[in-house]
């Protein structure tokens, strides 16, 4: 894991923690819904960087014969993990504490309390919010927008962060809206009717985070550009006719497998072949450092009439 997004994921975990003890508190002074599903909301977030540090951990396990290209996927899976807390425990909680508000609507009690809380609870997820999009600014390129950014890179842990503390921002608003308007209207089914957006948003937002992890698990490719740069490695050797066949995959954030089937000069001899096939790994391992993985096939190209 970069330090980046460890620093991030740190700065989460403490904002969260922080946040979701004075949700719980403030729940227990005002009994109100959307405190409650927004408590729940910080506590599953507090759990998920605990479980991305957890990626990243066993992700550094050495090779075994079982697992011969190592656990780089570690940390797509437990990012997918992610994906269902949030699901459950944050949407589906916060869903069904709103229904059970329409139902059975109740007075929320010191006010007052409740929105210093979502106050103070907002400036600290500002807080880790900011801290994610610093570090995520310094390996996003400039020509990428945060769309682009969140949907391709194959780093999980700062999408995660960010995904998580945009929804918590907005979660937080809808609460505080739904609070100050139950006030306002004498009405408890707007703190109800926050609690509900509260949960929709992480639904929505869990599930494009699972679909993104779940691409990563089944193995996505190299970029564009790190397949260009190879072909180029490749193709610039003097030793090689050809580049017939390549295909590229990520083992990990960090660990990319390339194979290509080459045509080489037939002239060469086998033990000349051998050496050309490590030169031009190593061209491959200059032009993108994280292809650690490489088997070259030599071939013959047959063109199909």
């Amino acid at each position: 894991m970069q330090e980046g997004s460890r620093k991030a994921i740190i700065a989460a975990f403490l904002a969260n923690l922080g946040i979701a003890i004075a949700k719980f508190i403030g729940f227990l002074i005002t009994r109100s819904a959307g405190m409650l599903a927004e408590a729940v909301h910080s506590l599953a977030d507090t759990g998920n960087q605990g479980l991305l540090m957890l990626g990243s951990k066993r992700a550094k396990q050495d090779a075994t014969p079982r697992h011969p290209f190592g656990f780089g996927s570690e940390r797509y899976f437990w990012a997918f993990i992610v994906a269902l807390v949030m699901f459950s425990l944050g949407g589906l909680f916060a869903m069904y504490e709103g229904v059970t508000k329409l139902l059975h609507p109740h007075e929320t009690d010191s006010i007052g309390v409740a929105i210093g809380i979502l106050v103070a609870a907002i400036g600290l997820e500002t807080y880790s919010l900011v801290t994610a999009v610093r570090e995520a600014a310094a390996v996003k390129p400039k020509s990428v927008s945060w769309v682009s950014f969140v949907r391709y890179s194959k780093s999980p842990e700062l999408p995660v962060v960010l995904l998580e503390d945009t929804a918590a921002e907005f979660g937080l608003v809808f609460a505080l809206i739904g609070l100050v308007l139950s006030h306002i209207t004498g009405s408890p089914r707007w703190d109800a009717a926050g609690s509900l957006a509260i949960g929709v948003l992480l639904v929505a937002v869990a599930i494009v985070l699972g679909v993104k992890m779940k691409g990563l698990l089944v193995g996505e490719a190299a970029s564009l550009d790190q397949e260009a740069s190879i072909s180029r490695a490749i193709v610039a050797h003097p030793a090689v006719s050809r580049l017939i066949h390549m295909r590229t995959l990520h083992l990990g954030p960090d660990e990319l497998l390339v194979a290509a089937k080459l045509e080489f000069d037939r002239s060469l001899t086998i033990d000349l072949l051998a050496e050309a096939i490590d030169s031009v790994e190593f061209d491959i391992r200059q032009a993108v450092a994280i292809a650690r993985v490489i088997y070259i096939e030599p071939d013959v190209h047959r063109s199909i009439s």
